[in-house]
């Protein structure tokens, strides 16, 4: 009997706060769908990060006689400067085991040779006027300053070139974008508990004869509050539901169709990364659904 009322109430209060109620499942649909997007983004950027950031090598490159680098005289590298540089390498600390590697001038120029095989300019370069170079992996990447400072300058370097300062401008960028998502996302998230937070004073005030009645007769607290919850928790799982379905078409159609097949080097986030999305979502959506509709009734439901 209880459980018929209880249903019936929720009816009553879908019917008359009907388009309130259209309101805050779109709402609560576009602010998860927002915040899911946010959510693969940051596993995104960090998916990029670990896949780059584990390839990283220094390139160290050597005097060459037309090299014009702080560490050069205008002559080609000598074997001792050549050892002095390769035992800085070696002793620093951030330096991988066995991760230095040498590449010599006859190495480059066949790798130069497959790079630019259909341009002309292969014609006009020979071997003596490539590089000898130190390809260096790092322990963590993050402290590549270490030994770019400490091999910098020495006699026979010329240059010393890093990825990660290409790469690290992209990820600032990709960081911004994923916490501009974030806040929007936020935002959306405050108007949908606010939103939520509306419907249930309104449906609250619409009912005060009924509640009146109810506390009369003795109903409990809980009791007069499940219907508005109810009703909160339902608008809440349909934008949910919408939002995360919104998240898996999205993933499909823009990641394992286009940017898969187009950006191949990367790794993409896929069903693991969209799965805990949605889990933290529908979780978001409750939250959004409980927390305002209790503290709003134990307010207006007082008689």
């Amino acid at each position: 009997m209880r459980l018929n009322y209880i249903l019936s109430d929720l009816g009553i209060g879908l019917k008359r706060n009907l388009s309130m109620t259209i309101a805050v499942v779109v709402t609560i649909w576009v602010s998860l769908s927002l915040f899911g997007s946010a959510l693969l983004a940051r596993e995104q950027v960090d998916l990029m990060k670990g896949n780059w950031y584990d390839k990283i090598q220094i390139s160290i490159f050597l005097c060459t006689k037309d090299s014009g680098g702080r560490g050069c005289s205008g002559a080609e590298v000598t074997a001792e400067q050549k050892n002095r540089i390769k035992q800085v390498i070696e002793s620093n600390p951030d330096t991988a085991p066995e991760g230095v590697f040498g590449e010599s001038k006859k190495e480059a120029f066949e790798q130069f040779k497959k790079l630019y095989k259909d341009s002309p300019i292969v014609s006009t370069v020979t071997e003596d006027q490539m590089q000898e170079s130190y390809r260096v992996k790092l322990k963590d990447p993050q402290r590549y300053q270490n030994l770019v400072s400490a091999v910098s300058g020495l006699p026979g370097v010329d240059t010393v070139q890093d990825l990660r300062q290409y790469l690290d401008p992209l990820f600032n960028a990709l960081n911004k974008l994923r916490w501009g998502a974030l806040l929007a996302a936020g935002l959306l998230l405050v108007a949908a508990l606010m939103q939520i937070s509306n419907t249930i004073r309104l449906a609250a005030y619409a009912r005060r004869r009924e509640i009146g009645i109810m506390r009369l007769v003795g109903a409990s607290n809980f009791y007069i509050q499940l219907p508005f919850l109810l009703e909160a928790i339902l608008a809440a799982l349909i934008g949910a539901v919408l939002a995360c379905g919104t998240l898996w078409l999205g993933v499909y159609f823009l990641v394992k169709k286009q940017a898969e097949e187009t950006f191949r080097v990367w790794q993409w986030v896929g069903a693991t990364e969209t799965f805990q999305a949605t889990l933290i979502m529908v979780v978001v959506g409750l939250v959004l659904a409980i927390i305002p509709t209790f503290l709003t009734t134990r307010k207006y439901l007082k008689v």
